[in-house]
């Protein structure tokens, strides 16, 4: 059976729809009313051509087609003062009410129409964007770390089936749609073979290895991380396609038995994974200037710590890591700008650290 069609890419907007027109008619219909007050405290100055009464009828029929420029000239100001009013007050009054509705119908018409059309254009166009497939508490949390280490809500989308979800991720400023990401048009009205990096976080095991076959499928070279919560998973997710495999579980375990050997090893692994702590990990190409030095040697200053070359992990202390060679990756500790300051607060630490970010 077909599933649910996925709705378009969409980004949140600064005033909901039906705020808005609230807003629009509340104010439009309270200029409205000042005309009717002002028209029937100064009714001594009109003149019903008809019988010759002004009653509140009659005004309210007045001011509304005083304001809507009607004018069929059964009712009209006769005294100095009325028709004063009518210029300076009725006027503007009738201009501001002209502007509300011709706003509304220019903000609901066509400029929804040409934000619906920007969004398509940017759906076409997207290009080096993460991609984060469920929303979750691991999804949420990797959003909200990817904002804080500088990636631009804009360049983020977000996918995931539900509404209530996604409005979260939606008022961050990040992109989402409302879809089953297993679908290959899903991931294909993403530009999911254009993305940067997709994050994959369905909340069940069998979901998410089927989204990361999906998605290697589509997107052959794009870097895939999963999070999966049973051991025996990890090595099926990783024939799947993933790169990264990601156990929450087996994580928290490693920190819970670190925690009986040192009291601080869980805060320092903490520090380690958040942008806010001290200190971060870096992953990075070896720069060629740092071609034939060791890895203790670092440009950008930072703690060397295991260098990736052809696929092998090679630590510190091994031979290999000290002449670094070009195309090794390098994993180091490099101070956050927070921890420089509290540590090297000379212009020397801070230009290592922006060095380091670079």
């Amino acid at each position: 059976m077909r599933g649910p069609k996925f709705q378009p890419l969409r980004r949140a907007l600064k005033v909901p729809v039906w705020g808005d027109l609230t807003i629009r008619l509340g104010l439009a219909l309270g200029l409205i009313f000042l005309v009717v007050m002002i028209h029937w405290w100064d009714r001594e100055g009109l003149v019903d051509n008809l019988d010759g009464e002004v009653s509140f009828l009659d005004v309210v029929y007045f001011t509304m087609i005083s304001i809507t420029t009607t004018g069929f000239g059964d009712i009209a100001p006769i005294t100095d003062r009325a028709r004063l009013v009518e210029a300076v007050i009725v006027t503007p009054v009738r201009f501001a009410v002209l502007f509300i509705f011709v706003g509304t119908a220019y903000n609901f018409i066509i400029q929804r129409s040409w934000e619906k059309f920007r969004m398509n254009r940017i759906q076409e166009k997207l290009a080096d964007h993460v991609v984060v497939l469920g929303y979750g508490v691991s999804g949420s949390e990797s959003v909200n770390e990817l904002i804080e280490r500088g990636t631009e809500p804009e360049c983020i989308v977000v996918i995931d089936p539900s509404e209530e979800r996604l409005a979260e991720a939606e008022a961050l400023g990040c992109n989402i749609m409302a879809a089953d990401a297993t679908r290959d048009e899903t991931l294909k009205a993403v530009k999911i073979d254009r993305a940067q990096s997709v994050l994959v976080s369905a909340g069940r095991d069998d979901t998410s290895i089927l989204i990361v076959l999906t998605v290697r499928a589509l997107a052959p070279a794009v870097p895939i991380s999963v999070v999966v919560r049973a051991s025996d998973n990890e090595s099926i997710a990783r024939q799947a396609g993933a790169d990264n495999v990601i156990n929450p579980v087996h994580f928290t375990g490693l920190l819970l038995a670190g925690s009986v050997k040192g009291a601080h090893i869980a805060d320092y692994l903490a520090d380690l994974a958040s942008i806010s702590g001290r200190v971060q990990l870096v992953e990075r190409p070896v720069t060629a200037e740092e071609c034939g030095c060791a890895i203790s040697d670092l440009r950008t200053g930072g703690r060397g710590l295991r260098i990736y070359r052809n696929g092998e992990a090679l630590g510190f202390w091994e031979d290999e890591c000290q002449s670094l060679r070009p195309g090794d990756i390098v994993v180091e500790i490099v101070p956050t700008v927070e921890g420089e300051e509290r540590g090297d607060g000379s212009d020397n630490g801070r230009a290592k650290q922006a060095e380091a970010r670079r």
